[in-house]
């Protein structure tokens, strides 16, 4: 066979690959099938509805805008989401194919090729014809579309290639698996910005995007896009220049990626070299976290805890969207313009979620934490020590969005109430918490994305939402005062109380709740270990 006969069946090879992985992938459950038909549905049925509205701006003074604005951030998103779900796509790792025979450049082509076969370039096909139906009205705006949305559509694809190569040993890596279960983060952030923008278009008008898509229209892929307005306007050489800035993109990228691919398949990893490397003897030494600890048990379940939440995927992924979450609810609201300082109180909720399952965290390795279990002291100190990590972090981010919330509303008046209250709330979730994990211990599988094993997402529906009903019981007396202070005549001059009162009652009810829990938990470790272990 010839060498040019060779590197012409290179193409068709890999596309054929990629059908196979996405058919043996379905062949695997039958649940995975209905998924992706459902995902596929779902896909199709939001693209016809966009398309649609797309269409329905043909006419509008600001289509341009729009569509210059959603072209931006479908390129956005496609740079974004190979960091994201690089495991839903095998041939986003060329090291797999790296004993092959293959040259990179067609490599390169086959690869881009492939990258066109999924739901995802054809929703992004459906988005880019909607925006040149939106803005062509003659026939050079439409040939003109159909060359902007080849060459947008090639640059979006390669775009995402040349992240995904460039960034394939750490997505392989341990680091990569912990940002890909942070997607859940990016998805509770971006439809927080979503619903902003939505409610800013709403009040202002798409007039509010104009200053924006002038930028973009010169930014590839954007600035394939403007090219047929800029036709439509009659100013060709303008379209003629815009394109050429998108073509220039898809060649650079395409040359970054051909780089950044014989890079990959002719270098040693790093990661092996480095552990081939003798490793220094560090024994002896305490570090800079355990000198600030107690002594004794409670420093080293404390040190231990930290430590989940910095090196588990899991456990970081859930401390990381609390976190966010928790900020994000009380700021966008007051960006609104339509938040209350009490949303504040938001931030100690997510963060007392924390506390449920904690011996979840731990999988099958708590049979060494019940091995020093052998009272209800132990116990106890075991709670209390986990507690206490948790409230290192709790109590200075829970002030921080407490007085950044109340500085953005300006009511500072409200400021030790709100303290107070999210004190006592942070409390009740820390007492539920250390029952709930005692009662209603779960596995955390540590492979995939799911945080439940198979058989127990009752389990943990009831930890989690029966702990944060009793948790606001638990704080209806400090609700009650604070109401009572609010509708009583010069109550109001008085709400700085609950400050003191709201800190009191939350470290009152979590030392009951953990002596509560103490008991169970030393009762029940075989149970929990059991029931820790499943995933």
């Amino acid at each position: 066979m010839s060498t040019t006969a060779s590197v012409g069946s290179v193409t068709p090879v890999v596309v054929r690959l990629k059908l196979s992985l996405l058919r043996n992938g379905l062949r695997q459950s039958a649940g995975r099938r209905a998924a992706y038909v459902a995902s596929i549905v779902f896909v199709l049925l939001f693209a016809a509805l966009q398309l649609i509205g797309l269409i329905a701006l043909r006419g509008n003074t600001h289509a341009a805008s729009v569509t210059v604005l959603l072209t931006a951030v479908l390129a956005l998103g496609w740079a974004v989401m190979p960091l994201f779900f690089a495991g839903g796509d095998e041939t986003l790792d060329p090291t797999r194919l790296v004993m092959l025979p293959l040259r990179p450049r067609p490599l390169v082509r086959a690869l881009l090729v492939a990258s066109l076969v999924g739901i995802g370039p054809l929703f992004t096909l459906c988005m880019f014809a909607g925006s040149v139906i939106a803005m062509a009205h003659s026939t050079a705006a439409y040939v003109t579309g159909v060359v902007a949305i080849v060459l947008a559509l090639l640059v979006c694809v390669a775009l995402a290639r040349a992240v995904a190569t460039a960034n394939t040993r750490l997505l392989t890596s341990r680091k990569g698996r912990d940002l890909a279960v942070l997607s859940g983060l990016v998805i509770a952030v971006g439809a927080q910005l979503v619903n902003f923008g939505a409610q800013k278009l709403g009040s202002s008008g798409l007039s509010t995007l104009d200053p924006a898509a002038e930028v973009l229209r010169w930014v590839p892929p954007a600035s394939a896009i403007g090219a047929v307005d800029s036709v439509n306007e009659g100013s060709y050489a303008t379209g003629v220049a815009q394109l050429a800035l998108s073509a220039g993109a898809l060649v650079a990228l395409l040359a970054l990626w051909q780089r950044s691919l014989t890079r990959l398949m002719t270098s040693p990893d790093g990661s092996t070299l480095q552990a081939a490397e003798p490793t220094r003897d560090k024994a002896g030494r305490s570090s800079g976290l355990s000198r600030l600890l107690p002594a004794g048990r409670t420093g080293t379940v404390m040190e231990r805890s930290l430590r989940y939440v910095w090196r588990d995927p899991k456990t970081k992924a859930a401390w990381v969207t609390s976190l966010a979450i928790g900020l994000i609810v009380p700021v966008f609201n007051a960006l609104q313009g339509t938040g209350s300082i009490y949303f504040a109180c938001f931030a100690a909720g997510m963060l007392g979620i924390q506390m449920y399952n904690q011996f979840g965290q731990d999988t099958s390795a708590f049979w060494m934490v019940a091995l020093t279990i052998s009272s209800t002291r132990d116990a106890y100190v075991e709670l209390r020590a986990r507690a206490l990590a948790l409230l290192l972090i709790t109590l200075p981010y829970a002030t921080l969005v407490t007085v950044l919330t109340t500085a953005m509303l300006g009511d500072w008046p409200a400021l030790p109430e709100v303290l107070g209250l999210s004190f006592a709330l942070l409390g009740a979730m820390l007492a539920t918490g250390a029952w709930s994990s005692a009662r209603f211990p779960y596995s955390i599988p540590q492979e995939g994305y799911k945080n439940v094993a198979p058989g127990q997402a009752g389990l943990a529906w009831i930890s989690i939402f029966g702990g944060m009903v009793a948790a606001a019981l638990l704080c209806a007396p400090v609700i009650a005062f604070t109401i009572w202070l609010h509708v009583s005549a010069g109550g109001e001059d008085w709400t700085w109380l609950l400050l003191p009162l709201g800190t009191a009652y939350g470290a009152g009810i979590t030392l009951l709740g953990l002596r509560l829990a103490a008991p169970r938990t030393a009762r029940r470790l075989p149970e929990i270990l059991a029931a820790v272990s499943k995933g």
